[in-house]
């Protein structure tokens, strides 16, 4: 398995942070930005279209004017009431209308040339047509196939739209306005149909400001599904695809393929004309300023993040570098070989946890030259020992030496040193002082009696230490009475318990609902100190197997199974330990049940206290 390197870890982690960073920044940027352009070209096509249908509706208010006088004159109704063959009345009001028409129509003339012609005709198939200032003669069977249509078409009383002309050459090119007149009498039937004919290429040049770009284009369809404008679309049959779409979507938005091309249709009906005007544009075009916004990310995103790399590579070179000498200082320590780091002036947490640890290896230093001297002074005063026993003095000083075993510190360090790069100080310093009180407690080789208050501050900075090194929180359960924390127990035997339980009882992770319980109490002239938790506990031929190891007290047999691995002394070395200070009586007990958890018991004797005397 390729060995992990701290240095790769931190570069690794840093390119995790600024690619989530640049990519979550990136997208939320081009994503808001590609919505706000949609909705701005969106909003600027409606704002188009809602501008031409009002200048249109204007423009037909104007002649739905001219219509009505039209409508309301009293020659134009005596007109409808002639007898088809007296050229005499027919002459006689077409030429009223005619000066009707001129004294009424100059003014809308000149003011819109959209005006192609007005024409009055009867039930009776007599007709008036007025061009520009002339009286026209069409063919009356044309005349009255059209006025047919009319009368079919037009409402009663209102005005009608249609795509139609009287004259087949400029069917196509104008758009009538009709409406039914009555004749003299209001209360008669409808007698003929007055209808203005407008010319769209005029009218067009309004609806030619809408903008919409090189492939945009703007049209119009009626209620019946037929394209009024522009001439090019007026080929196309009525009620196909794209005009069902449109007078089914009303005033919404619509996306359509059209000619091979993805479009967005803005549609708008008019109330006056009841036509829809419609904006298209293509999506291509539309998200065209979102594609170079996305370019342009993408481009600065990828500068940024080789700029990124390259200081995260420096800044990780700086906290790596005293990290590696530390390290390489305490392998030299493990051998034996005292050796002292240059602080180099650091006042950050680095400069602390090297200076702790130049005085950490001072004083091991000190003390062991002390004992060293001592015993050789001893050596001294009892040459009768001989050279066998000072070689076996000379071992048993070795071994003082050798049992700071800085493995747990190691990768506590390492621990540490992510906190340096992605948190701030403060936990830091907590887990630094957890480790110097572990460090400080266990350097003592003695097996000298202590409280189980003591023990309890042991595994307390044993678990701040430990949920550093995993990123997980886990409580403990203290149940042990107020009255009971004084109890004497042996040294470095309840954290081992604890040890154990965290690389075995859950093999698989602490989750919510595990627990473990540290309780004790006295009973019988004995004090037990328990630990109880619901991880997988142990197969019947382990247990079996753990029983008759303590019951034979093997403590010198190799722990095959790994149970003292990972920093802990082991569930054997617990168990001789309290032996040794209290006698073979007392020990360590297991209970457990696999599936459901383990309980660890150390049996003492009971503390006795002199009694005060009142």
């Amino acid at each position: 398995m390729k060995r992990k390197t701290l240095s790769g870890q931190i570069y690794t982690y840093f390119l995790i942070v600024i690619v989530l960073s640049l990519l979550s920044v990136g997208a939320v940027s081009y994503w808001q930005s590609s919505r706000a352009l949609d909705d701005q070209v969106k909003q600027y096509m409606e704002q188009m279209v809602d501008s031409a249908n009002y200048q249109t509706d204007s423009y037909l208010q104007a002649y739905e004017l001219l219509s009505n006088a039209f409508s309301s004159n009293s020659d134009v109704r005596n007109f409808m009431e002639i007898k088809p063959d007296d050229a005499y009345e027919y002459y006689v009001y077409s030429d009223k209308i005619k000066k009707f028409s001129e004294s009424s129509v100059q003014t809308v003339v000149t003011l819109y040339k959209q005006l192609n012609m007005i024409y009055v005709v009867g039930k009776h198939g007599r007709s008036f047509i007025y061009e520009n200032q002339n009286l026209l003669n069409l063919d009356p069977v044309l005349v009255q196939e059209q006025f047919d249509n009319l009368m079919k078409i037009a409402g009663d009383g209102k005005i009608a739209l249609l795509n139609m002309s009287i004259r087949p050459v400029d069917q196509g090119s104008v758009v009538t306005m009709a409406r039914k007149v009555r004749g003299p009498s209001y209360g008669d039937e409808n007698r003929g149909v007055v209808a203005i004919e407008i010319k769209l290429d005029e009218l067009a040049k309004t609806w030619d400001r809408v903008s919409l770009g090189k492939k945009g284009f703007f049209f119009i369809v009626d209620d019946a599904g037929n394209y009024i404008y522009p001439r090019s679309m007026s080929e196309r049959k009525p009620q196909d695809e794209l005009s069902s779409l449109v007078l089914a979507s009303g005033n919404q938005t619509f996306l359509h393929k059209y000619n091979g091309e993805e479009r967005m249709f803005v549609s708008r009906k008019s109330g006056y004309s009841d036509w829809n005007l419609v904006a298209s544009m293509p999506v291509e075009e539309l998200r065209r300023p979102a594609n170079t916004i996305r370019t342009t990310t993408i481009i600065v995103g990828l500068v940024t993040l080789a700029i990124a790399l390259w200081l995260a590579y420096r800044f990780g070179r700086s906290i790596i570098a005293p990290i590696r000498g530390l390290k390489d200082s305490m392998r030299e320590t493990e051998k034996g070989n005292w050796q002292y780091i240059d602080e180099i002036g650091r006042t950050d947490e680095i400069g602390g946890l090297i200076h702790s640890y130049n005085l950490m290896v001072t004083r091991l230093s000190d003390m062991i030259e002390r004992v060293y001297e001592a015993e050789l002074e001893q050596q001294k005063n009892q040459l009768e020992l001989g050279e066998t026993k000072l070689e076996r003095q000379r071992a048993e000083f070795q071994s003082l030496q050798l049992q700071i075993n800085p493995h747990f510190l190691y990768n506590t360090l390492e621990t540490i040193n992510c906190y340096a790069i992605v948190q701030d100080s403060g936990e830091i310093t907590e887990m630094v002082e957890a480790m110097a009180f572990m460090l400080r407690y266990s350097v003592q080789t003695n097996l000298e009696e202590i409280t189980v208050a003591n023990e309890l501050n042991h595994v307390r900075n044993y678990m701040i230490v430990l949920q550093h090194r995993t990123g997980k929180e886990f409580e403990i359960d203290v149940a042990i009475p107020p009255g009971l924390l004084l109890e004497k127990m042996v040294r470095l035997t309840l954290q081992p318990l604890i040890e154990n339980i965290f690389q075995h009882a859950f093999p698989d992770g602490v989750e919510p609902h595990h627990f473990i319980r540290i309780d004790a109490r006295k009973e019988g002239g004995l004090f037990q100190v328990s630990t109880l938790d619901n991880g997988t506990g142990i197969k019947p031929e382990r247990l079996a197997e753990l029983r008759t190891k303590l019951e034979e007290n093997r403590l010198a047999e190799p722990e095959e199974t790994g149970e003292s691995q990972g920093g802990g002394i082991g569930l054997m070395n617990v168990h001789r330990r309290i032996q040794m200070v209290f006698g073979e009586a007392y020990g360590l007990s297991i209970d457990s049940e696999w599936g459901r958890g383990t309980c660890l018991t150390m049996t003492m004797p009971e503390t006795v206290r002199p009694r005060l005397r009142g």
